[in-house]
């Protein structure tokens, strides 16, 4: 198994999240998600920089693979745009980065005035979106008109050596049956092995399967759940609320129903490395390749530490949790 950090765009600028990322490449980790959003999902976190432009510049600064996770290329930024996005990027990291799309949030998508598609037709979508992207990067002018996407005479010039995997994002039966179809590598977000277990068997096969949990580091238990609970209590909402609420106001008026006791089972909360292994033990033994953490709060440089002392030589030399 491999451990990546993740890089909140909502929480961080982007000189913050060049700094996150260095701090995880001295640590040991071996791999870097950030997330692509207009907004961020609370105006606690108070944060939301163009994901594109922050990738040009860990380019310059960190050699550690990059993946968005994840992006949504159907709705805010049309599938042709973020081909030639995905294909710099690719270049400028030497090869180091994964596109990974998925159905996307109306938090982010309705900005310029577009109806919000259902469920069904998002997935439809993104699947008309990856195929316009793989025309692009074969390097020939493509012509494309679709059922949801028009593309005239479009050629890319700055492409990598390789086209840029595509790993999605899948939540339900649905999704993650188009990912085995369609997708290079599946991204999930709850250790839930029958979803693995869906991707593989599906047409997925041993492609690899990412997921990610959220974390608070603090020098207490009671801090970390109250910074935990300020900064990401809408983690806590349940069903399609997250895909359907369309501003941060609306997410702030949702999460007041959150209590910080809610968050105690869906956050790792403070300095006890057997806690984090202890997650992460629940992803691996879920069937997932790379688990990525993403520490919310001040305490990023701690964090780092706990996990190069304490945690990476572990999960390296596979050792359980209380050895």
């Amino acid at each position: 198994m491999r451990l990546g950090y993740v890089l909140s765009c909502e929480e961080n600028g982007p000189a913050d999240l060049i700094e996150r990322a260095m701090a995880a490449e001295r640590a040991g980790f071996e791999e870097l998600w950030i997330s692509d959003h207009y907004h961020p999902w609370l105006d606690e976190q108070g944060q939301c920089p163009f994901v594109w432009s922050v990738i040009g510049a860990l380019s310059q600064v960190c050699s550690l693979p990059i993946t968005t996770a994840v992006t949504c290329p159907t709705v805010r930024i049309h599938p042709a745009v973020i081909a030639q996005a995905a294909a710099t990027s690719a270049v400028l990291t030497g090869g180091k980065f994964t596109l990974g799309v998925g159905t996307g949030e109306a938090l982010n998508e309705h900005i310029l005035g577009d109806p919000w598609p259902p469920a069904g037709v998002r997935l439809a979508m993104l699947e008309e979106a990856v195929e316009v992207m793989r025309k692009l990067w074969t390097g020939r002018s493509v012509t494309h008109r679709g059922e949801h996407y028009t593309v005239e005479s479009a050629r890319l010039y700055t492409l990598p050596e390789q086209p840029p995997k595509v790993f999605m994002s899948a939540l339900g039966p649905k999704a993650v049956t188009l990912a085995a179809r369609i997708a290079d590598g599946y991204i999930g977000v709850t250790p839930e092995p029958d979803l693995v277990r869906r991707f593989r068997t599906g047409g997925g096969g041993s492609k690899p399967a990412q997921a990610g949990f959220f974390a608070c580091y603090a020098p207490t238990e009671d801090e970390a759940l109250r910074i935990a609970h300020e900064k990401w209590r809408n983690m806590a909402l349940p069903g399609e609320l997250t895909v359907m609420l369309p501003s941060p106001r609306h997410f702030e008026q949702a999460s007041r129903l959150v209590t910080p006791d809610m968050l105690k089972n869906v956050v790792v909360l403070g300095p006890d490395p057997d806690r984090h292994l202890a997650m992460i033990e629940q992803y691996d033994k879920a069937g997932y390749d790379d688990v990525f953490v993403a520490n919310t709060g001040p305490y990023y440089r701690e964090l780092c530490d706990l996990y190069a002392t304490e945690i990476l030589p572990r999960v390296w030399r596979r050792e359980t949790i209380g050895a």
